[in-house]
């Protein structure tokens, strides 16, 4: 494992992310790694097939598009990274299941991923992203716990 050459930080600008990204970017120092910064946008749920519907799914994905590179380069240039070698990259798809697939792609070393602090039913509804990519990840994946609001 050591020494690691590659860094995969998902984000989905949340705090916890920003927490996740900064212990990316302290790690990538030390290890003189280069660190790839994710966004997954997952796709637009399906609509009813009501004609009158006025919805163009097309139009929406696009606008995710362009929203979502805007926030992920304001993401990257906002956190400096000195000489660090970054790679911004941007994937559609379910979250955990395209974290571990960039992984594998990019050969990372080390996935480093927030927690939300979820508990209880909150957990059983929602599920966890970083639950899933623990499980199925083909490198090392160290979680940054951030408790939810009503834990602090």
């Amino acid at each position: 494992m050591l020494p690691i050459r590659k860094i995969l930080a998902p984000t989905d600008f949340s705090r916890a992310s920003l927490q996740a990204h900064e212990t990316a970017l302290e790690l990538a120092r030390h290890f003189s790694a280069e660190l790839d910064v994710l966004h997954v946008i997952e796709p637009v749920p399906a609509l009813p097939a009501d004609p009158d519907y006025g919805l163009d799914v097309g139009l929406v994905e696009q606008g995710l598009e362009t929203d979502s590179q805007e926030r992920l380069k304001r993401w990257v240039e906002n956190r400096p990274s000195g000489d660090l070698a970054l790679r911004r990259l941007l994937e559609h798809g379910d979250p955990a299941r395209e974290i571990v697939r960039v992984a594998e792609r990019e050969q990372a070393g080390l996935i480093v991923i927030a927690t939300h602090g979820l508990t209880g039913w909150r957990h059983l509804v929602f599920g966890s992203v970083a639950e899933k990519v623990v499980r199925t990840a083909c490198c090392p994946v160290l979680t940054i716990r951030v408790p939810d609001q009503s834990e602090q």
